[in-house]
């Protein structure tokens, strides 16, 4: 039985590092922030995602192991925080600059790190140990969570610098985007989980190392403006 504390304790441990991360990202996009209901929709549906993507990798871990299963875990923690921003604002007219794709992107993995980390914290705090508690919360600040963020975000990179471009190319862009999010998310998780070493912080440095890759990225996709076309009367 889960005491009301644990729960407590498990929610702030979860959710406070992700909006702090969140406010982070917010505060890079504050010359032209987004609506912050669509943030508040993308952050809860992200959190939505979870329940949904657990049961699918325990049905993968039943008939898939090694390598390949990293892959496939990916693939659904991926697809699922894109399938989160998608369906609540990245088809809708309000996404009307590259850098939004980005930063819904960026949202919808903090939703997902939040309830995610929860969950982690959830079973040492109802079994009283909160050391390790602490230990987790402060392991998955520095390392999954971001990761969430950077993969996530290398996927609204690509929306956005084909943000102006053909439908064609944009198809072209997610798919790529996704394709190298998989990549990196099963990178970490094949490191994190079979890591003999114990080289745990040099696992997360490639993970900052990434993440100020993608501010330096984001920093550029601010600077992009729409094209102006003219047109040449005829005479």
């Amino acid at each position: 039985m889960i005491s009301p504390e644990a729960l407590l304790f498990a929610l702030f441990g979860g959710i406070l590092p992700a909006l702090l991360w969140l406010i982070f990202w917010l505060r890079e996009d504050r010359l032209h922030p987004e609506p912050r209901r669509f943030i508040l929709y993308v952050f809860l549906t992200g959190m939505l995602a979870v329940p949904i993507v657990l049961p699918l990798e325990e049905i993968t871990q039943r008939y898939v192991a090694g390598n390949l299963m990293f892959v496939i875990w990916a693939f659904i923690e991926e697809g699922m925080k894109l399938g989160a921003a998608y369906v609540v604002v990245l088809r809708r007219r309000e996404v009307d600059e590259p850098i939004d794709a980005v930063m819904y992107m960026i949202t919808a993995a903090l939703g997902f790190a939040a309830l995610e980390n929860t969950l982690f914290l959830l079973d040492p705090l109802a079994h009283g140990n909160i050391l390790v508690g602490i230990i987790n919360g402060n392991l998955r600040f520095l390392g999954a969570t971001l990761l969430h963020v950077l993969s996530s975000g290398t996927v609204g990179l690509f929306i956005a610098l084909s943000f102006y471009r053909n439908a064609r190319l944009r198809h072209r862009a997610l798919f790529i985007g996704l394709i190298l999010a998989v990549f990196l998310h099963a990178l970490f998780n094949f490191f994190i989980l079979y890591n003999a070493d114990g080289k745990v912080l040099i696992v997360f440095a490639g993970v900052w190392v990434g993440i100020i890759l993608l501010l330096l990225f984001f920093e550029k996709i601010k600077q992009i403006k729409r094209p102006q076309f003219i047109y040449l009367r005829k005479k």
